[in-house]
């Protein structure tokens, strides 16, 4: 499957490209970017062109790879699949529970399979952790924490000049992680409320289909010595306590494994369990959670 990438930030240099330009069954075909020289500075760096037009890309490729802000990524994930591409989209899918809805229905119509990139839904020891836990019943109750420190007045992290992480904070760039992971466990959620913590810290509660209950606490202003260890997942219920295991693998083997799942989706028609339709539900949540601050 030939691949294009949409998109030139930090994420697409660190994850998506290297994830791409490595694996043994896609072909890395291109970038096209916003900005024009961002584009042909990174398509150079793994021997691949660089396309001034999104529309060029799209008729060279059979799927796209988008590493764009969500803002901007439903647009784009509309337009691929209306040209009959493949959509491997990061979370979340849209800031907008129509825009998200937007993508969805245009993959249904179009008959392309979709992925979207839960960082944990492919690592490799949380994915098989959550398939045993997936398997089990008589939840009672979880907890997800995601203390991360981008925002920290001693951050280095890459990612600190992202402007849509810092006008939606923690909610919407980490809580779909958290999501992603409570959700087929416990199963969906009825009702969803949320606090504000310090600065971007905000806290959810949510009741599940089957009567558990669980908790989020997302932030991504913690100070750095306060952000070790800083993500956890724990479900408790008729088996015990049970916690999610650390990661210890980069992004980019967890991303190879999203692009290998969207080979399998487009080769056998099955939808993937993180597909648009999954992701449109993650932004409802988090859309409800969010209309709950205010």
């Amino acid at each position: 499957m030939r691949i294009g990438l949409l998109g030139t930030g930090p994420w697409a240099q660190r994850v998506h490209a290297p994830a791409l330009a490595a694996h043994p069954e896609a072909e890395f075909a291109g970038v096209w970017g916003r900005r024009p020289e961002a584009a042909a500075e990174l398509a150079a760096g793994f021997g691949v062109p660089a396309f001034d037009e999104v529309e060029r890309l799209l008729a060279e490729v059979d799927a796209v790879s988008i590493a764009l802000p969500p803002a901007v990524q439903a647009e784009y994930a509309v337009r691929a699949a209306e040209a009959g591409k493949h959509l491997l989209l990061d979370k979340p899918v849209a800031l907008t529970v129509d825009q998200a809805r937007d993508v969805v229905e245009a993959a249904e119509r179009a008959k392309v399979a979709s992925v979207v990139f839960f960082t944990l839904r492919f690592g490799a020891d949380q994915a098989a952790w959550l398939a045993e836990q997936a398997a089990r019943s008589g939840w009672f109750t979880a907890r997800a924490e995601w203390f991360g420190s981008v925002f920290a007045p001693d951050s280095a992290s890459p990612y600190a000049d992202s402007p849509w992480r810092r006008e939606k904070g923690a909610l919407w760039d980490v809580g779909p992680h958290a999501l992603s992971m409570l959700l087929p466990v416990l199963g969906d959620a009825t009702e969803v409320t949320a606090v504000s913590g310090p600065l971007d810290t905000v806290h959810l509660v949510l009741r599940h289909v089957g009567g558990a209950s669980s908790t989020l606490t997302l932030s991504l202003t913690t100070p750095v010595a306060a952000a070790v260890d800083g993500v956890v997942v724990e479900l408790r219920g008729a088996a015990g306590r049970l916690v999610m295991p650390d990661r210890n693998e980069s992004p980019q083997a967890a991303y190879a494994r999203a692009v290998s799942a969207l080979l399998a989706s487009a080769a056998d028609g099955t939808a993937h369990p993180c597909d648009a339709a999954f992701g449109l539900r993650v932004v409802e949540l988090l859309a409800e959670a969010e209309r709950s601050l205010h």
